[in-house]
């Protein structure tokens, strides 16, 4: 059972990493972008993931999780973390995601550490990362989030072929569709 769990778990983050690759590549992205402007970055996000992991080994999934909706409604740019009325966080599929406290602790110890250098959507994408494995980092803040630019996520009350057509229109397949949702739902294909 836990190999089949490190083998789920290792295809949905090189999904994921594939959709980041391409969406990030026109931001100038690159592994150990902080290297000389906040070259504490990546630890600080590491620490934190880790000692929340320790006191809450759940919150590994949620952080993956959260980093995948935020990619899949405006690309890698943290609007999922922005609060307010009628944003991304109070929409339906959103609802239930789990980590936010993480990606608050770590940015609260970046920026004592280096004030505003380190972009949120670089901190989901390190906390996602460290609750599995590396990314490159460079990312661009979102300015604007729409909880009505959620509809594209895909719902767990949704059929199969909805959830289909909105994977095949982020170049995913079914096998992909049964890897990143398949938790919520039993899914037969």
């Amino acid at each position: 059972m836990e190999r089949a769990r490190l083998i789920q778990t290792s295809l949905l983050v090189f999904l994921l990493l594939s959709l980041s690759v391409s969406y990030v590549h026109c931001q100038a992205t690159r592994v150990g972008f902080y290297s000389k402007s906040c070259p504490r970055a990546e630890s600080i996000v590491r620490s934190t993931v880790q000692a929340h992991l320790q006191s809450n080994p759940t919150v590994a999934p949620g952080l993956l999780r959260m980093h995948f909706h935020d990619c899949f409604v405006q690309g890698y740019d943290a609007s999922v973390l922005i609060d307010g009325p009628n944003t991304e966080k109070t929409a339906g599929p959103n609802l239930g995601l789990r980590g936010y406290e993480v990606i608050d602790d770590a940015n609260t110890q970046l920026e004592a550490a280096c004030p505003g250098v380190v972009s949120c959507a670089d901190i989901l994408a390190l906390a996602a990362r460290d609750s599995v494995i590396l990314v490159p980092t460079g990312r661009k803040d979102g300015r604007v989030s729409l909880a009505s630019d959620t509809t594209y996520l895909p719902g767990f009350t949704e059929s199969i072929d909805a959830q289909k057509k909105k994977f095949s229109a982020k170049g995913l397949n079914a096998r992909d569709l049964v890897t990143l949702v398949g938790k919520h739902q039993r899914v037969i294909i």
